[in-house]
């Protein structure tokens, strides 16, 4: 039987679905205790938040991990993404739902700002789990876009709105840098592995284009998705993945350009550097020594 998604395209239809009082028609706050969906997924046509307090698998599903807090999880959704908790339902059993329709931003600093918060493209495995301290930050901030809610509709509403949308996603963005650092060794054997997925491709004589590897190919064989990937990565390294492959590159460059039967230009060919030229520039520019006066003093 084929899985049935309902599609709920605005705020109001969203507050309609789970019994809650319109307040305003671009933002909500909705209690998702025990929802009653007949469908097996939800798509959101809007930003909605998921703040889940109980679910049937321990948030398993949603990528927790030995090492991460257990109070509470947050998933973040673009609008147009489809959600589904487990195969026991759409939705978490306990939580909490931000909803809220991109026209809320428009004319504040969020409109530019919300695609600084990369998490809204994680996948659901790459939720971020609470502490009971971090889980009230959050809960104080939701109870402020509630308080603010109960206030008529008036000029000044969209821009407070907005600013407590972003205090949150400021904490959040402060507690994801936390799980990076509880999560500290499996996430340096995650880099571990993108150094070999490069130094394999680097080196195994298929010649590498301009751009080099893709992130969408490193991301898929790492099981990530791409923003969680260069995130971790500018985390780990403080570098960008166009960066860090370039680092690799040069690296390379050193180890291929010490065996014998191996010209600078044939070096630069192998590796897509776009002629000799450049790759020697850029190779003294990084080291000090041009390719040559590099063989030549190693060897």
């Amino acid at each position: 039987m084929k899985p049935s998604t309902l599609d709920i395209r605005t705020v109001c239809e969203c507050n309609r679905s789970f019994n809650c009082q319109t307040l305003h028609p671009q933002i909500s706050v909705i209690n998702l205790q025990h929802p009653d969906l007949q469908e097996d997924a939800v798509k959101f046509e809007f930003y909605a938040i998921l703040f889940i307090e109980k679910c049937n698998d321990g948030c398993c599903g949603c990528g927790r991990r030995s090492d991460d807090y257990t109070c509470a999880t947050m998933v973040f959704l673009q609008p147009g993404e489809i959600f589904r908790m487990s195969e026991a339902g759409a939705l978490p059993d306990k939580g909490w739902l931000l909803a809220f329709a991109p026209d809320l931003l428009h004319r504040t600093s969020l409109k530019n700002l919300i695609r600084n918060y990369t998490f809204f493209s994680y996948r659901k495995q790459e939720a971020l789990h609470l502490s009971q301290r971090e889980a009230a930050t959050v809960t104080d901030c939701m109870e402020h876009v509630v308080e603010e809610l109960r206030h008529a509709v008036d000029t000044h509403s969209a821009t407070i709105l907005s600013r407590l949308i972003e205090l949150m996603l400021d904490y959040c963005t402060r507690f994801y840098e936390r799980q990076f650092i509880t999560r500290e060794a499996k996430n340096k054997a995650l880099i571990d592995q993108l150094k070999a997925l490069i130094d394999r491709y680097l080196l195994s004589g298929v010649r590498c284009g301009s751009e080099g590897i893709s992130p969408q190919y490193c991301a898929s064989e790492l099981g990530l998705s791409v923003p969680y990937l260069q995130d971790l990565l500018k985390f780990e390294t403080g570098k960008s993945l166009d960066e860090y492959f370039q680092l690799k590159r040069l690296d390379a460059a050193k180890s291929l350009l010490l065996r014998a039967e191996n010209s600078p230009a044939a070096v630069a060919h192998h590796l897509g550097y776009a002629n000799v030229q450049y790759f020697s520039l850029l190779f003294k520019k990084i080291t000090g020594f041009s390719p040559n006066e590099y063989r030549f003093s190693r060897n």
